[in-house]
C-alpha cells in the first residue's frame, strides 16, 4: 500500500503540472492547451543510435516515418515481428521517445525480432482518421513480401501493439487487417496495453472513480481526445456530462453497455444510464465508427481477431474499456490472455528511464516482452 501511494503522488504531481501549465499559458494566450504535452514529449526524443546488438533506422514507409529496430546477430529461422503503436491521445508522443525506444531495441535483442515504431500524423492539425490511415499504410508496406523478407520476418509471426491511445489504433488496425483478404493472415496477435477504447459511454464506474488520474485526468483527456475529431469546444463539455452522442446512435450502446459486460467487483453501487442524444449542436456520426472506437465492432467482426494480450492497471479511468473487450471477445471465442496490475498506473510503461523511473512500469514492460517470448 505504502509503494501505492507513493506511485500516486508522483504520478499526480507530474500530471497536474503539466495540466497546470497547460491551463495557464491557453488561459494568458501563450499557446494552445495541447501544445504543451507535445513541447514537454519531444524533451524525451531518443536519437536513431545503434547498438552492437541492435540497428537503429528511421526511414518512411508509404510516405509514412517510421522507425525500425533490428537485430545484428545471424539467425537461420526467420524472426517475428512487433508493429508498435504509442499514446498521446492522438495530440502528442513518438515512437522515438526514449522509453519507447528503449523498450523497442530491449525487445528485438531479447526475442530477436524486429520492431516497427509508426510516427503517424497527429491532432488538431489532422483530424480522423489520419493517424489510423498512416497505421495502415505504414502496416500494409511492412507487410509486402519483399520487405518482409528484406529483414527477413516471418509473415506467421506478426503482432501489433498499441498503448494507450495507441491501443485504440492498434485494435482498429487489427480489425481492418483481419477483414482484408490479403493481409488477416499475416497478424498472428494483438497486444495492448491500457487501451482506450471507446468514448461512446463517458460515466463508466473507472470513469467516476478516477476523474483525477492519476496521470490521466478525465477533462484532460476529453480536451485532448475531441481534437481528434473537432475543433468545436462544446464537445469537451457534452462528454464530460454524457450529452455527445448524435441522435441515430442508441444501436451501437449495446456494444458499451458495462453493466452487461463488467466482473461484479466493479460494477458496485453504479447504475447504468445510457448516454443523452442530439444535445450537441452539430451532429458527429464518426462517433458511431468502429474505426475510432474499436469497442463498436460487432460480434462478426471479433470473432476474426487473432490471439490477444491485454493488460490492464487498477487505477485508471480506461480501466473498464479493457474489461468491456476482454468479455466481448472471449463470448465470440478469441483467445484472450489477460494480465492486471492490482497497483497499475496508467501511462506507467513511460516512467522508465532516469529519475522518473518507477518499478511499476518495469513490471508491466517485463510482463508484456514475457508473452511476447511464450506466444509470438
Amino acid at each position: 500500500m505504502a509503494i501505492l501511494i507513493g506511485l500516486i503522488l508522483v504520478t499526480l504531481v507530474i500530471g497536474t503540472m503539466v495540466i497546470l501549465l497547460a491551463t495557464l499559458f491557453e488561459n494568458i494566450g501563450l499557446m494552445k492547451y495541447e501544445k504543451i504535452f507535445s513541447i514537454v514529449a519531444t524533451f524525451y526524443i531518443a536519437q536513431p543510435v545503434s547498438d552492437e546488438n541492435v540497428t537503429v533506422i528511421d526511414t518512411d514507409f508509404s510516405n509514412i516515418p517510421v522507425r525500425l529496430h533490428v537485430p545484428k546477430r545471424k539467425s537461420e529461422r526467420k524472426r517475428p515481428a512487433i508493429i508498435f503503436i504509442h499514446g498521446g491521445i492522438f495530440v502528442f508522443g513518438s515512437c522515438k521517445i526514449t522509453a519507447h525506444d528503449n523498450m523497442n531495441r530491449l525487445i528485438s535483442n531479447k526475442i530477436d525480432a524486429v520492431v516497427l515504431g509508426i510516427e503517424y500524423r497527429l491532432a488538431p492539425k489532422y483530424l480522423f482518421p489520419a493517424a489510423l490511415e498512416d497505421c495502415v499504410s505504414a502496416t500494409k508496406f511492412f507487410l509486402q513480401e519483399k520487405v518482409l523478407a528484406k529483414y527477413r520476418v516471418d509473415p506467421s509471426r506478426i503482432c501489433i501493439m498499441g498503448e494507450s491511445s495507441g491501443g485504440a489504433l492498434a485494435a482498429a488496425l487489427t480489425q481492418l487487417l483481419r477483414s482484408d483478404p490479403e493481409f488477416k493472415n499475416r497478424i498472428k496477435a494483438q497486444a495492448l496495453i491500457y487501451p482506450g477504447l471507446q468514448l461512446v459511454d463517458t460515466f463508466l464506474p473507472s470513469h467516476r472513480e478516477y476523474p483525477h488520474g492519476p496521470i490521466l485526468h478525465r477533462e484532460m483527456m476529453f480536451k485532448l481526445a475531441s481534437l481528434y475529431v473537432t475543433k468545436d469546444s462544446s464537445m469537451i463539455q457534452a462528454l464530460l456530462r454524457n450529452e455527445h452522442m448524435p441522435e441515430e446512435s442508441r444501436h451501437v450502446f449495446k456494444f458499451v453497455n458495462w453493466s452487461n459486460f463488467l466482473p461484479e467487483k466493479y460494477k458496485k453501487n453504479y447504475v447504468y444510464t445510457e448516454p443523452v442524444l442530439g444535445k450537441v449542436n452539430a451532429s458527429y456520426p464518426v462517433l458511431m465508427d468502429s474505426r475510432l472506437f474499436p469497442l463498436l465492432a460487432n460480434d462478426s467482426q471479433l470473432q476474426s481477431l487473432p490471439l490477444t494480450y491485454i493488460l490492464t492497471c487498477e487505477h485508471d479511468l480506461l480501466r473498464d474499456d479493457s474489461f468491456i473487450y476482454i468479455a466481448r471477445l472471449r463470448n465470440v471465442g478469441v483467445q484472450v490472455f489477460h494480465d492486471h496490475m492490482e497497483e497499475g498506473i496508467h501511462g506507467a510503461l513511460s516512467f522508465t528511464m532516469g529519475t522518473m523511473a518507477l518499478n511499476l512500469g518495469f513490471k508491466i514492460r517485463d510482463k508484456y516482452i514475457h508473452w511476447l517470448e511464450e506466444n509470438l
